[in-house]
């Protein structure tokens, strides 16, 4: 009798024996610091952060200060149904991530039965007729609570398996993060470019009042005999180049407020929409990228795929288990008898125990097969994760580079603006005073209306590229900045 409690504990110290191997060793290949040269700003000075702590990720409210802007992306977080999709993706992985854990504890149930049965008398000779009404009537009623098949886990199968799920949950959870940093990226990026909507508009409109006044004059002095009619026509083909890109512009404002509208999942409120560029000033802060390239290690893309990594890992152990023998267990205790009034008296007691042990001998490389797949797949996660972690340096990369450039750019553009400008207004006074004919301020005012134009175009880049910068450095998942935060939380 004393040998079954000592199998038992055998069993009980053998099982979760896991056959996952070691993580495997990923090298992305990227540099421990950022690129350096003419296209990037010197970051000697700023100080880092480390990496492993998220509280120094930038609060979205705090990188985006202005109330319109905040307003927009509380509106998204709140009905984007993107996002939502992302939030229902990680509840569906934490409950498939239950369903799987459950299979390391014994399903027990209770059950009731009544089995009924009729067999007929045998009889002495098959030329005796049978009476229907002659045999053997029989009726069972039972009832008991037990487990079925369970498997004890002696190698780590079953929590390999787990295992796997609950990486994949925390993946789903680092997926669902990454989408809320790009939803506040599109929102900023969206709500910038209605503001440059904006700025182009108004451009264009004082342009077109600039062309119907010069229309104007060179009219009067076409039927006054001091102009030609090359010159009226010139000037008419000023006014509807400048009449046609006021629509264009019109009908990108629409658009981009359509845009803006997905992304928020509800209607815009006008009061929330910019008034031009140049009003918004820096609604999007500067971020600092003094930190070394490990900070990309907590990016939530980066995250997700390590979890992906240590998923497909540890359906490796759960494939090498599958090499070894494997026991389940089925047991019941109950009460039996043959009549309903007698199922719970004395002597009913019944039980059943039934263990069962199962050795692969031969499955045609089944086993094989699978554990080989189980490698494969993490082989190709490694990739993916190192992928992942150079795509992500080359988006900081860019983003740097872009910001070391734009604002050089921006001057010389204005430098050219002022430029044109004086230009145009040079060439406007001779023109009026007959000394030139309107040639040549007509190519002065498209030069300089095509020079702001451009000017729009890369003070929008300039702003967008600081969104980018801070999306490609991680921020944007939590509100508030950590050490705000904790400031905050202190105060209160």
């Amino acid at each position: 009798m004393t040998r079954l409690p000592a199998l038992s504990l055998a069993l009980l110290l053998t099982a979760g024996c896991s056959l996952i191997p070691d993580t495997p060793a990923t090298s992305p290949g990227v540099p421990a610091a950022w690129p350096e040269g003419p296209a990037y700003r010197s970051t000697a000075a700023a100080a880092p952060a480390d990496p492993g702590r998220e509280a120094d990720s930038i609060g979205w409210r705090d990188a985006f200060a202005d109330p319109r802007l905040q307003r927009a992306i509380e509106t998204a977080l709140a009905n984007n149904r993107d996002l939502r999709i992302a939030v229902q993706n990680v509840a569906l992985a934490e409950a498939q991530y239950r369903v799987q854990r459950a299979d390391l504890f014994p399903h027990v149930g209770a059950t009731g039965s009544f089995d009924a049965s009729r067999t007929p008398l045998p009889v002495a000779s098959s030329s005796v007729p049978i009476d229907a009404a002659a045999g053997i009537t029989r009726r069972i009623y039972g009832a008991g609570i037990g487990f079925s098949t369970y498997e004890i886990d002696l190698f780590g199968r079953v929590r390999s398996l787990s295992s796997a799920a609950f990486e994949r949950y925390l993946s789903y959870g680092e997926t669902r993060r990454a989408a809320q940093i790009s939803l506040i990226a599109q929102v900023a990026n969206a709500w910038l470019a209605i503001a440059a909507d904006e700025e182009a508009l108004d451009l264009t409109r004082r342009t077109l009042a600039n062309q119907q006044e010069a229309l104007a004059i060179t009219r009067a002095a076409f039927q006054g005999g001091t102009a030609t009619e090359v010159a009226l026509r010139q000037a008419q083909t000023s006014v509807e180049t400048a009449r046609a890109g006021l629509e264009r512009y019109t009908r990108l404002k629409a658009q981009d407020v359509n845009a803006l509208a997905l992304l928020l999942g509800a209607p815009v409120p006008q009061e929330i929409l910019p008034a031009s560029l140049s009003s918004v000033g820096r609604a999007v802060a500067e971020v600092p990228a003094g930190v070394s390239s490990a900070v990309l290690l907590r990016r939530p893309d980066v995250l997700a795929a390590e979890r992906n990594l240590a998923a497909a890992n540890a359906e490796i152990g759960a494939a090498r288990a599958a090499f070894f023998p494997s026991i389940t267990l089925t047991a019941n205790a109950g009460t039996a008898s043959a009549g309903l009034n007698q199922l719970f008296g004395a002597g009913s007691g019944s039980w059943t125990f039934a263990p069962q042990i199962n050795l692969p001998i031969f499955n045609a490389g089944q086993l094989q097969g699978s554990l080989d797949a189980a490698r494969i797949r993490t082989d190709i996660q490694v990739a993916t994760y190192e992928r992942t972690v150079q795509a992500a340096f080359q988006e900081v990369s860019d983003a740097l580079a872009a910001r070391g450039t734009y604002d050089r750019q921006i001057a010389a553009e204005r430098a050219l603006v002022g430029a044109y400008q004086e230009a145009y207004r040079l060439s406007l006074l001779r023109f009026r005073a007959g000394l030139d004919n309107y040639q040549a301020s007509l190519d002065s005012q498209r030069q300089l209306f095509q020079a702001q134009q451009e000017l729009i175009a890369l003070e929008l880049q300039r702003q967008q590229n600081r969104v980018s910068l801070y999306r490609a450095l991680g921020g944007g998942w939590q509100e508030r900045s950590g050490t705000m935060a904790r400031a905050g939380s202190g105060a209160s």
